[in-house]
Formats: C-alpha cells, sequence, structure tokens
C-alpha cells in the first residue's frame, strides 16, 4: 500500500517493493470473500471415493467479479454451474496431468475481532491517502499481472451419511491475467496439474488491467457504478449494500488498479453502509493487521480486508462466521475463506515468474 522506498524494475513490482491494494478479495476472497475461486474435476474424484461433499466453489477465474460465492448463487449449485457461469474455458497444461486432492483437517477457527463503525472512515481515509501515493510500473500490450497468493476454504463434506466441516490445506495459488482479460493461466495446489490450465473468456473480466482503467475515479460516481453492475448480477437475497463492498473487493484482488482508482475505490467504500473498522485480523499466512469489514446477516459473515497495521498494505481478506444462522453447519468463529497476497508483478509473458526468463 506505500510507496516503494526504491524505484521498482520494470518488469517486476514485488510486495516488499510497493503494492497496490488487492480484490479480489475476489476473490478474492473473501473476500472471504471470498473467493475464489474445484470444481468438475473434484465433484467425479468424491464421487469415485463415494463421496458427497457440499462445498463453496473457489472458481479459478471469474469473468465478471460480481459473480462471486457469496453474491450471486447458492454454494452447491456454484459448485457445479462454476465454470459456465463465469464464461471461462479451461483446458489442461501441456502434458497434461491430473489434479491432485487438497488435504483436509478441522475447519479453521479465529478470533473474532471489535468491530467499530465510528473508525471506518478515518481508516478508509489513510489506506486512500496511502494507495494514492504507491508507485509501480504501468503494464503495456502484451505483458500479464502476476499474482501468487495463499489460500484455503472451508465447507461441509458429508461421508456415509455423516457430515462435518473441514477446511483446506493453506496452498499456492499463481493467477496470469493478459492486460484485457482474455487470456490467462492458473497454477493452483489441488486444483490444476503442477503446470496448471489455460484460462480464456470471450468476454473480458470486469477487473482485468484495461477495464480498471477505464472506470471513473470520482469516488461517487465510482460507487454508483458499482451498484449498477452488481444490482444486475447479485442474487435476490444477497443485500445490496453487502453486494457492493464485495464487488469493490473483488475489483482489487487478482488485479492491478491505478494509484488513482485504488484510492478512489477505498473512498467509495466509506460511503456504503455498514462497513466497519476491526481491530485485529489474520491473513492466511498469520499476519496480523487492522480490517476493514462489513457484515452479511443474512449468512452470518463478515468480509474482511486486512491491512498491515503500519503501512496499510494490503496483506490478504477472508470470511468469518460473526452469527450463528439458522441450518448453518459452521459456528462463530470459522473462517469459510481465507486469502495472503504474496507477490504482485507485471510480467512479459504468461507463465513467466518475476525474476525469471519466461
Amino acid at each position: 500500500m506505500n510507496a516503494s522506498p526504491s524505484q521498482p524494475r520494470p518488469a517486476e513490482w514485488t510486495e516488499t517493493q510497493g503494492l497496490l491494494p488487492s480484490v479480489e478479495r475476489d476473490l478474492p476472497a473473501g473476500r472471504h470473500q471470498f473467493h475464489k475461486e474445484q470444481m468438475m474435476a473434484q465433484i467425479h474424484e468424491d464421487l469415485r471415493t463415494d463421496r458427497t461433499p457440499i462445498r463453496p466453489a473457489l472458481a479459478p477465474r471469474r469473468r465478471n467479479p460480481f459473480l462471486r460465492r457469496a453474491i450471486v448463487l447458492p454454494a452447491a449449485a456454484f459448485a457445479l454451474a462454476g465454470a459456465v457461469v463465469a464464461g471461462v474455458a479451461l483446458s489442461g497444461g501441456n502434458g497434461g496431468g491430473g489434479r491432485a486432492a487438497l488435504a483436509t483437517g478441522p475447519a479453521l477457527t479465529t478470533q473474532i475481532g471489535a468491530a467499530d463503525a465510528k473508525g471506518a472512515p478515518q481508516l478508509l481515509d489513510r489506506i486512500s491517502l496511502a494507495a494514492a501515493h504507491v508507485s509501480g510500473p504501468t503494464p503495456h500490450a502484451g505483458q500479464y499481472i502476476y499474482i501468487a497468493s495463499k489460500v484455503a476454504a472451508t465447507y461441509p463434506q458429508t461421508i456415509d451419511n455423516k457430515t462435518t466441516v473441514v477446511s483446506q490445506e493453506l496452498h499456492s495459488r499463481q493467477v496470469w491475467n493478459s492486460l484485457d482479460g482474455k487470456n490467462g493461466w492458473l497454477i493452483e495446489a489441488g486444483e490444476t496439474s503442477d503446470k496448471g490450465m489455460t484460462l480464456s473468456s470471450d468476454t473480458p473480466i470486469d477487473s482485468a488491467y484495461d477495464a480498471l482503467v477505464k472506470l471513473p475515479t470520482d469516488p461517487d460516481q465510482l460507487l454508483q457504478r458499482i451498484y449498477r453492475d452488481s444490482d444486475a448480477v447479485r442474487d435476490h437475497e444477497v443485500p445490496r449494500d453487502q453486494a457492493a463492498f464485495v464487488a469493490i473487493g473483488d475489483l482489487l484482488t487478482e488485479s492491478y488498479p491505478p494509484a488513482d482508482l485504488a484510492a478512489a475505490l477505498y473512498k467509495a467504500a466509506a460511503k456504503i453502509p455498514g462497513v466497519v473498522a476491526v481491530d485485529d485480523a489474520v491473513d492466511a499466512v498469520g499476519r496480523h493487521g487492522v480490517a476493514i469489514a462489513r457484515q452479511n446477516d443474512a449468512a452470518g459473515e463478515r468480509t474482511e480486508w486486512i491491512f498491515d497495521k503500519k503501512t496499510l498494505q494490503f496483506l490478504g481478506e477472508r470470511n468469518v462466521v460473526v452469527k450463528k444462522v439458522a441450518d448453518s453447519p459452521f459456528k462463530v468463529g470459522t473462517v469459510t475463506f481465507t486469502s495472503a497476497i504474496t507477490h504482485r508483478a507485471i510480467v512479459d509473458a504468461s507463465k513467466q515468474v518475476p525474476g525469471r526468463a519466461g
């Protein structure tokens, strides 16, 4: 979030060199959010082993950042429809290779940080100011946005008619997206082969760089646009203000917004009713920070964007159950999605790892 102490190299912009705020969550996480974002291959594997999981799908990539698990579709339906809804074609990497099932363990839980509605505007103003002063290279035609993260999700799993809540092991995720959002590559442990899979779409994703640079940077105009676009796709059970909040998170996750837009997105978030500051939150790799959050009362979950307490650099996002909901298997304190951004850069080709040749 804060300006880089040294001039970043044109082809690379790491977390330690200066970072624009991340969405995405999706989804990112979410945030939580989440996110994000194990679809037919895992379902086939579950059927083969006589397992019937009910889980929130983490789509490999969303064509539209508003098509998020927490906004558009029930989790069980999204697991089956994820790739179709997102309008994304997925194909295996060179040489193929199947997906390896992720190990699961007990549900992730956390201490719930105290929420402060009065402190949210001031914290968002500080985050916006820090974002506005970030200095990074401008991507050029033919380049890709590279983002590496650590993610995990929690879901109910049914085996032999017994349902328990389990969490994935924390795993690595790497995404390359073209500037127009039509092409990309995904490598995610447990979701793709070691070589990854192609991401392609005739319709660009809304968080693609070329789309982001066309958005208004006036916070009021930007928020009107966000409400309009999220209204067009949100599920009627999701409150309008919550959909807008998650949409902003998705525009910041796995993307590379210009500094002026990032600052405007935070100022726009401050205008959404119900947004709070949280005194302590932890990202997927254990980094503590402060958070900007909003609670979806219908789901009993709070979406949190997590920032470093000193630098206000974006760390990650998560979804935390803060209220028990009837018929929900999740207990208060359960983390249903968590993510941590570990590297963000501009590279010259898909599948090129920053600091190496393609």
